[in-house]
């Protein structure tokens, strides 16, 4: 699943594409895409003459704020991808589920195998982007929201649990998943099931740090792109991130800090890549 770097990458991408074009047309080639909506009918009367505002992201949903206040929202789910197309005519790849044509020319072109990804329109203008219920409990945004290390040592002290599963906690921290998690613990030398409200003020600063500069980091090299190579930029592109992966799916290599090996463990029914050497 894209996380946030990949996420943000994206946004970059179709802010300087598609801001300030109308949209002519959608397609909508599979309804379980738009199935918010009671009919695909719906959802393209919505968009169709509609210009696009501005480009933002809360957490791993994209949000496309259209001329009339209201607001596209984009979710890629496990394998979406969304390609910008600028001749019409380029044939659609496989799994392709809605194209968005522009006026101006060239489409945008939402392609998802597992169609577990969505798109749906929603009234809340783009102040009130929160007021989306899939938005409302997000927890705050490492990228864009910085905060002096006593608030977050105050934020982790106010739960109890293993710092991988906090990290991963959607209402504690918007956007991060499996992957940049054990790379933000490593990054940190912590140990994935160290509990949240046993760190020394050291150790906060550590994490905190280690959270920033990984995420900020991973989306300047416009994410990771695994052995699948599902996730793409909005041109096609994989990311390079993964080139600096320390601990996500390196199980059985030498650690690039210490030259012990890189276990696996299975914690709360996921692989978790970490170093028993460096993290502790």
């Amino acid at each position: 699943m894209p996380e946030l770097p990949e996420v943000e990458t994206i946004r970059r991408d179709l802010q300087g594409e598609v801001i300030g074009r109308k949209i002519k047309l959608v397609e909508v080639r599979n309804g379980r895409t738009v199935r918010r909506h009671p009919s695909a009918k719906q959802f393209r009367a919505q968009l169709e003459g509609h210009v696009i505002g501005a480009i933002n992201r809360a957490g791993n949903f994209i949000l496309i704020v259209l001329d009339d206040g209201s607001t596209l929202v984009v979710h890629l789910g496990m394998s979406g991808q969304l390609h910008r197309v600028k001749n019409v005519k380029e044939p659609k790849v496989p799994h392709t589920q809605v194209v968005i044509t522009f006026t101006q020319g060239g489409q945008i072109r939402l392609v998802d195998p597992n169609a577990a990804g969505e798109l749906f329109v929603s009234a809340a203008p783009a102040e009130g982007e929160r007021a989306l219920p899939e938005l409302a409990d997000l927890g705050f945004d490492p990228l864009e929201e910085i905060m002096s290390w006593e608030k977050f040592w105050v934020l982790l002290s106010s739960h109890k649990t293993g710092l991988k599963a906090l990290l991963m906690d959607q209402e504690f921290v918007a956007g991060i998943g499996n992957m940049y998690a054990d790379e933000i613990l490593f990054a940190a030398g912590l140990r994935y099931d160290r509990m949240s409200n046993s760190l020394s003020s050291q150790e906060v600063r550590r994490l905190y740090r280690s959270m920033v500069e990984t995420l900020a980091e991973a989306v300047k090299r416009r994410g990771s792109s695994l052995a699948d190579e599902q996730y793409r930029d909005l041109f096609g592109v994989i990311g390079e991130y993964q080139e600096q992966h320390q601990a996500y799916e390196r199980e059985g290599q030498a650690c690039r800090r210490c030259r012990s090996v890189i276990v696996r463990v299975k914690a709360g029914g996921r692989s978790t890549f970490f170093c028993e050497h460096c993290q502790v």
